[in-house]
């Protein structure tokens, strides 16, 4: 009978140790190391020719993947640092200015779109870039995290209102302002924070039907605008429906060559031939036609399938969360994530018309890499929150 009643207290010392434990996600932190070690590769291998023959690179053929490399290194750091940070400090209150962490963000953010605006430095024909010394940031990548944030705060604090369209329509009067700031340098990036904002909002919401209702009337409405008083995205709609002849059509068109010519196990790694200058930037939006080319349509089921590990995970930390403010940050990282790689495969295939979004860990861009590995901190800082999972 002692026996007995010592054995079950030491299962229900055990089961306390276990419920105050706290949960760390390796299975998801090994998913995007191995994802951003892919995009390294790929990097390399999409960017050497170019690099190679081009005297603004210094002819170094590893120009590209040294500064992805570099950018990617300081990203890991910041994703460990974070994840080890608990979330709710986005919560408090700063000292002197008396506002959350999560407020000031999202108006830090909103204050380097309207820099970026006036002094940004003109790439390629857009102004999208500040320039501070020797470092080269995108202020719409800063925004995408501050926009998840600050969506997340505000339903935190009156989650009932979310059941009603008006409470939907006060959230998206928030997110209009970095919206807006967001689509005067690139409209393809305010459509990304659009819909990250309405997937939060969405989830958060116990009624989904003016959602669908909102989405049908919202694409009535950018049809008409289209067709009215949009000239150069109709020519976009135009290039998508008759890429084979359209003159502009030629960087999709190559693209869909690369893909066509992978095959089931493509030409192999390195042995592209689109990227050899017939794809302009293939190491950017158009990355994943270089995956297909060189790694074949297994390769590009590979890819998805990680993607799709990659948010399953996200899923799972987000539906165990200790509290809706990890929850919402979760969901938030997760459409971040979801939309990007959905519109640029898209793009890249032809089923809808060009907009220049980067595959997310894969496609070249130093300040990209940095804010989706600090996303992924935060919600690895969530799973770290989580007890006896």
């Amino acid at each position: 009978m002692a026996r007995a009643v010592t054995e079950r207290a030491k299962r229900a010392r055990r089961q306390e140790k276990l419920k105050s434990h706290n949960y760390y996600d390796y299975s998801l932190l090994i998913l995007v190391m191995f994802i951003v070690a892919f995009g390294l590769v790929m990097i390399y291998s999409s960017s050497s020719y170019t690099a190679q023959i081009s005297s603004k690179y210094n002819n170094d053929a590893a120009y590209f993947l040294k500064r992805q490399a570099a950018c990617s290194i300081i990203g890991i750091f910041a994703m460990l640092a974070i994840s080890k940070i608990n979330y709710r400090i986005l919560l408090k209150r700063l000292p002197v200015i008396r506002i959350t962490f999560a407020s000031f963000m999202f108006i830090f953010a909103c204050l380097l779109q309207l820099v970026v605006l006036f002094v940004g430095v003109d790439l390629n024909g857009a102004k999208r870039w500040l320039k501070i010394g020797p470092l080269q940031l995108q202020p719409s990548e800063i925004t995408k995290v501050a926009v998840i944030v600050f969506t997340a705060y505000i339903i935190y604090l009156a989650p009932k209102m979310m059941d009603t369209f008006r409470g939907y329509i006060k959230v998206m009067i928030f997110m209009a302002i970095p919206i807006a700031l967001v689509g005067k340098e690139n409209m393809s990036t305010a459509i990304v924070l659009f819909l990250v904002t309405t997937g939060i909002c969405f989830v958060a919401s116990r009624k989904k039907m003016f959602y669908v209702i909102a989405f049908i009337s919202g694409t009535v409405l950018g049809g008409l605008y289209l067709m009215l008083g949009d000239a150069f995205r109709m020519q976009r709609i135009d290039i998508w429906l008759n890429v084979e002849t359209h003159p502009k059509g030629y960087q999709i068109l190559q693209g869909l060559y690369a893909i066509a010519s992978g095959g089931l196990f493509g030409t192999g790694l390195g042995e592209s031939m689109q990227k050899l200058g017939f794809i302009p930037e293939s190491y950017n939006d158009m990355i994943f036609s270089i995956v297909c080319e060189e790694l074949g349509l297994c390769g590009a089921i590979i890819v998805v399938i990680l993607f799709i590990l990659l948010l399953w995970r996200i899923f799972t930390i987000a539906i165990n969360a200790p509290d809706l403010y990890g929850s919402l940050l979760c969901v938030g990282v997760l459409a971040h994530i979801a939309v990007q790689v959905i519109i640029n495969i898209a793009v890249v295939t032809n089923s809808i018309p060009s907009t220049g979004i980067p595959l997310p860990f894969i496609s070249y861009g130093g300040t990209s890499v940095v804010i989706l590995l600090a996303e992924m901190g935060m919600v690895l800082s969530v799973s770290n929150q989580i007890k006896g999972y």
